[in-house]
């Protein structure tokens, strides 16, 4: 059977449904001429992720009720009232039906990291509303395909905004680890594509718990109150609350998230799928984090990030981080680099190994801005990475888009 998305706000509430609901897999849902009498119920349906319908019962269902229109059109005896009542709205389909639940958006189509930002932030703050569990699935869903397609593009992006930004600062911190995560599980660790997706969703939805608390703590000169710590320790479990009131019954998912603070260090292997993907988030969060400016800090540089993350608290080298960093590379994308050349670049792709990636130069060995950023090769001597840069050293203005097309 070939389905095709429907949208949420089309689905009639105390009506009968025109056309049964279907999950991904074609799984039916509700058959048609159920009724949906209050929007809660329609809500707990969307756990299952984007609704879907046959485009062939629709297509019955229109041309039968444009016949019964046509009919009481031309009817005398039928009032306007009569033909307003009998409009059951079918819903709008895409213009045409993808292959499965994650390919319905344009892998042309320039990415608008600011409208990510701002979705990803209005979907983490509003928790209870309606529409969460359909914005978590977008969310998703184009997260996973620019990862799929460019993951240097999205790596880049979302640490430049991470390093350069407290604005949707919890919005951002929850897409970044979700990226880092995502290539780890399917890059180094070969994750099954089920597990890798319990664990994107727990990254996106770890902290809704404290969504609002979290990015004002970016701008807070004093420590946490009491009142704040207690929001923060208990914003795990609280997470997980909310998401069981928007309908969510995936163990995992919510397991990863209950633990994703508490993960203890060691080896995977032997640990519950839960526990292991909460020790990957565990350790790409506070990576994520060292890269934020706060009011009392400036960001760290992204090699210091990454040495901490790949020590666990032990002093030992950690699976979880080394993953991250086999993945993402020592200096990823979106950071900033001297080289022996006396040169400073941004690095723009990952390289065959994790020291030496594509850069950009920014600024040439006389300390000029350079007018069109220059390509070099890590790999070569004369242009091999000597240190990082932080941030707050980089002297020029940086233009997303620009360096973006470079990626």
């Amino acid at each position: 059977m070939k389905l095709a998305p429907v949208s949420f706000s089309n689905i009639p509430l105390g009506r009968p449904l025109p056309f049964g609901l279907h999950n991904a897999d074609g799984t039916l849902l509700a058959s048609r001429g159920y009724v949906f009498t209050e929007r809660e119920a329609l809500d707990t349906l969307a756990a299952h992720g984007t609704l879907f319908v046959d485009p062939q019962e629709v297509r019955q269902y229109r041309r039968a009720m444009e016949a019964q229109m046509h009919a009481m059109v031309n009817d005398k005896n039928t009032t306007l009232g009569q033909i307003a009542d009998t409009q059951i709205m079918a819903p709008e389909l895409m213009p045409t039906a993808p292959k499965t639940a994650d390919e319905y958006s344009d892998p042309d189509a320039p990415i608008d990291w600011l409208d990510m930002q701002s979705r990803a932030n209005a979907m983490m703050r509003d928790p209870r509303s309606l529409r969460f569990m359909f914005r978590l699935d977008k969310l998703q869903r184009d997260l996973s395909r620019m990862l799929r397609s460019n993951p240097d593009t999205v790596l880049f992006a979302l640490i430049h905004l991470t390093a350069s930004e407290t604005r949707f600062y919890s919005a951002t911190h929850a897409m970044l680890v979700c990226a880092m995560c995502s290539l780890a599980a399917r890059d180094v660790l070969n994750w099954s594509p089920e597990l890798e997706t319990a664990m994107v969703r727990a990254c996106l939805t770890m902290n809704i718990g404290m969504t609002e608390l979290q990015d004002q703590l970016t701008q807070q000169h004093d420590p946490p109150t009491p009142e704040q710590r207690a929001v923060i320790d208990q914003h795990p479990e609280r997470s997980v609350s909310l998401l069981r009131e928007r309908g969510v019954q995936d163990d995992i998912w919510l397991e990863a998230i209950r633990l994703h603070h508490d993960a203890t260090a060691g080896p995977l292997g032997g640990r519950s799928p839960a526990e292991q993907i909460a020790r990957l988030i565990h350790r790409a969060d506070g990576f994520a984090a060292r890269l934020s400016p706060r009011a009392t800090r400036p960001p760290m540089a992204p090699s210091a990030a990454m040495h901490a993350t790949y020590f666990d608290e032990r002093k030992k080298v950690d699976e979880a981080g080394a993953s991250l960093i086999k993945a993402v590379g020592i200096y990823p994308p979106g950071s900033f680099v001297k080289l022996a050349s006396n040169e400073v670049a941004t690095v723009v792709r990952r390289g065959a190994n994790t020291l030496t990636p594509r850069v950009a130069v920014l600024v040439n060995r006389e300390g000029m801005p350079m007018l069109e950023p220059a390509i070099r090769d890590t790999r070569v001597s004369d242009h091999r990475i000597l240190s990082s840069v932080n941030y707050r050293d980089i002297r020029v203005r940086t233009d997303l888009v620009r360096l973006l097309a470079l990626t």
